[in-house]
């Protein structure tokens, strides 16, 4: 039995915000659901509007008082296209105004070891979806994350919702660098290898978070949230069609959502982060502190990363 529950030991988050990227389905929306439920109004960031107030009316359904809570917002957010991502940030920034905050951004939405491709921007589908795009949509909100941090009731969380398979980045012929465009758009022959180089990215990303944010009331984590039953692994079928057999094996011994969402609200409300001052830090199921990969742990390849990421979007996007 994990030893934090959720309906025992999330508290309240009356006059919290929250952003879910990802939020309309799956895990993200059984984060959604219960962040909800504890009074925080909620952005349920994804890209398709009718899909997004499909599952709003869903929890509605389930949850008739949802209707007198905080509320729920859709937020546009498609990560693919980092223009979106810079625009999505700049319509948080405008709804929430001078007096607005934001105090918890979870960076849950992704795909996994989908066909190689680019996306409109000229990255590697992947990583964009994964990181590039979580990246440019989370670095304009920091401000407003930081203000936030300043109200002594607060204690700001930033969660990227990586994966285990981050260690699938171990495998890359020559290694892993984060210091080209051309080095993140290498096709390899697994796709889960580019799925490793996009989730370790989120661990790298969460990790100089943290340290940039080290003066800050502000807790920067990453994590794996468990093997769950989602949508995730179409692009598991789409790169290899022969493993449908064998995936519908695997999803019989997965987990539920709500199992999975506890990892990642641990992170993102228990006050034991701020208490044991727990940044930069690296969790599993359910919700225990372990150590990532010796790749995510590798500082010089966080600021690599920091660094052309911070390059793409500059060339990539306006103001």
């Amino acid at each position: 039995m994990p030893s934090w529950d959720i309906n025992r030991d999330m508290p309240d988050l009356t006059g919290k915000v929250a952003i879910v990227t990802g939020g309309n389905t799956g895990l993200g929306l059984e984060i959604v659901r219960h962040l909800a439920l504890h009074n925080a109004k909620v952005y349920m960031a994804s890209r398709t509007e009718s899909r997004a107030l499909a599952a709003i009316s869903k929890l509605h359904s389930d949850h008739p008082e949802l209707k007198q809570k905080a509320g729920i917002v859709w937020l546009k957010l498609d990560l693919c296209d980092l223009q979106s991502c810079r625009n999505a940030a700049r319509e948080v920034l405008e709804k929430e105004g001078e007096s607005g905050r934001l105090d918890i951004l979870i960076n849950n939405a992704g795909v996994m070891a989908t066909p190689y491709e680019l996306t409109k921007d000229g990255v590697e589908n992947q990583f964009q979806a994964n990181f590039l795009g979580h990246f440019a949509f989370t670095v304009p909100l920091l401000p407003l994350l930081i203000k936030t941090s300043k109200d002594p009731e607060s204690s700001v969380r930033l969660v990227q919702v990586s994966s285990m398979g981050h260690n699938f980045a171990s495998r890359a012929s020559g290694g892993i660098k984060f210091d080209t465009l051309d080095s993140v758009n290498r096709k390899y022959s697994n796709a889960y290898v580019r799925y490793g180089q996009s989730k370790l990215a989120n661990v790298l990303f969460a990790k100089a978070l943290a340290k940039r944010l080290k003066d800050e009331r502000i807790f920067s984590s990453a994590l794996h949230p468990g093997n769950i039953r989602t949508e995730l692994n179409r692009g598991t079928l789409e790169s290899y069609p022969w493993a449908r057999p064998i995936i519908a094996m695997i999803e019989w011994g997965l987990i539920a959502p709500y199992k999975g969402a506890i990892t990642p609200l641990y992170a993102a409300t228990s006050p034991e982060i701020e208490s044991s001052n727990l940044r930069g830090e690296y969790f599993v199921p359910y919700a225990k502190k372990t150590a990532p990969s010796k790749l995510a742990q590798d500082d010089k390849l966080a600021d690599d990363l920091w660094t052309l990421a911070e390059k793409l979007v500059a060339e990539k996007t306006t103001a």
